[in-house]
């Protein structure tokens, strides 16, 4: 019984090593939860600013249908651009911090040729979709902006995903998935949004930090 027990215990660190020489794994479950919680919080403040401007989300979208060219308040667009950077900010801050933190716990290196190409597999999809949503914001296609975030978002996560933990892939998944669903309802692109980026992180964020932080 000891024997079995032991034999377990090495293959347990036979993989934690490979995982360790493949994989950037100091990704922490936190900075997704936290995350999740500032795309909330930052859709909350969007859905408020935008019911109460002139420019109603349920008319872009049926000016959408249509075909006609959506003219976005100015005041309106910049409060939407402020929000929004200010999500990314507060997230990449607090994924550093936390990612950094759980690195100096594992007496892992923060950056390596893991990290890199994950950045890099990352940014690619990322960086082409955030055009993307500009060229659409451009035309006044507005509708096709939160499918398209979520769209892009899953596919750069899957992506990456084979240079961290599996979580990240299943995410990339969950984030296709509900991107290409919210194309069927136009007219909620902001729930959906913040289904994906808030409720989705929140919940696999939690499920990093069980299997990998504790």
């Amino acid at each position: 019984m000891e024997d079995k027990t032991a034999s377990l215990e090495a293959l347990k660190d036979i993989k934690s090593m490979m995982e360790r020489s493949s994989r950037f794994i100091s990704l922490s479950g936190l900075s997704g939860v936290f995350s999740g919680v500032f795309a909330l919080l930052g859709a909350a403040a969007a859905y408020w600013r935008v019911n109460i401007a002139p420019w109603a989300i349920r008319d872009t979208h049926t000016q959408f249908g249509t075909g006609k060219i959506v003219r976005i308040d100015y005041d309106v667009a910049v409060f939407l651009a402020l929000d929004a950077l200010i999500v990314l900010t507060c997230s990449i801050a607090l994924a550093w911090f936390f990612t950094r933190k759980k690195a100096l716990k594992n007496n892992l290196p923060l950056w390596s040729k893991h990290s890199k190409h994950l950045l890099i597999n990352l940014s690619i999809p990322l960086v082409s979709g955030g055009l993307f949503c500009v060229i659409l914001f451009y035309h006044g296609l507005i509708g096709l902006i939160a499918p398209s975030t979520l769209v892009f978002y899953g596919l750069s996560l899957l992506n990456a995903g084979k240079f961290t933990l599996e979580e990240i892939s299943y995410l990339g998944l969950s984030e296709i998935i509900l991107g290409l669903l919210s194309l069927f309802f136009l007219g909620y692109g902001l729930i959906f949004w913040a289904l994906g980026f808030g409720l989705l992180h929140i919940v696999y964020g939690i499920l990093m930090y069980l299997r990998h932080d504790r």
